[in-house]
């Protein structure tokens, strides 16, 4: 009932059954790259959600285009709020990061589904999509001199730069680190979740148990799903804050 990836075990999705049972050299890809095609998946079906949603603007929403545009609205004040009037414009970044990792975590609560957030290829991928963000919003605020000087720890006196050599390895150590982690808390949380859930199920089969008994880890599923999507949203967000100019903060 369980496949080994990585030495992990992991309950089988459907990708994995077309490719036991049909041996085709095309399903068997399939079933190899099954992270890949869920996070298309994912892309494709909330990409068609926001479109159905959006296709007749009303000026009173109803229906899903109220639904979209209310969780649109909640998530820029959140964003705004924490970046100031000028982070509006990194709202379509954050608000898409969010909804995305958030689709891709539940749809592993779907029987014969798989998350792909359970893939460490996934969330390395995301993290570097931040990592990229901020260290271009870096060069651009600061300029390549002001953020080398930033990584020196912006020495102003002969102590400061006494220690600037020891600062600034520690600063790249901490910008290397900050995609690491995000990658590794995601996909951390997501896997044990999947574990658990896979877990519980063969137990309840095995057993012949009538009640489903890996159903409160299916609420436990959503509740980590939900955090650990505003977590990656709002450390990326905090990351995007930290590149900009200390002048431009006073001023939020």
């Amino acid at each position: 009932m369980f496949l080994a990836a990585a030495g992990v075990p992991e309950s089988p999705n459907f990708l994995t059954y077309l490719s036991r049972y049909f041996d085709n050299p095309f399903f068997n890809f399939l079933s190899d790259w099954d992270s890949v095609f869920f996070s298309f998946l994912v892309a494709v079906l909330l990409s068609l959600v926001f479109i159905i949603g959006t296709r007749k603007n009303e000026m009173i929403p109803t229906g899903l285009q109220n639904i979209l545009e209310t969780i649109v609205e909640s998530f820029r004040n959140f964003i705004v709020g924490i970046l100031g009037k000028d982070g509006e414009k990194y709202v379509p970044f954050l608000g898409t990061l969010f909804l995305y990792i958030l689709c891709m975590n539940f749809i592993g609560l779907v029987p014969l589904m798989k998350s792909p957030s359970s893939s460490l290829n996934v969330t390395i991928a995301l993290a570097i999509c931040v990592f990229v963000l901020v260290q271009y919003l870096n060069i651009k605020n600061m300029g390549i001199r002001g953020f080398l000087y930033h990584l020196a720890g912006s020495p102003k006196d002969f102590v400061g730069w006494l220690i600037a050599p020891l600062m600034f390895p520690i600063e790249i150590l901490t910008q290397v680190s900050r995609p690491v982690t995000l990658a590794l808390r995601l996909f951390g949380n997501i896997l044990g979740e999947k574990i658990l859930l896979a877990f519980f199920t063969v137990v309840g089969v095995t057993l012949l148990v009538f009640f489903p008994v890996q159903l409160p880890f299916v609420f436990l599923g959503v509740l980590t799903g939900l955090m650990q999507a505003l977590v990656f949203t709002l450390l990326s967000t905090i990351y995007i804050l930290l590149s900009v100019p200390h002048s431009e903060e006073h001023n939020h």
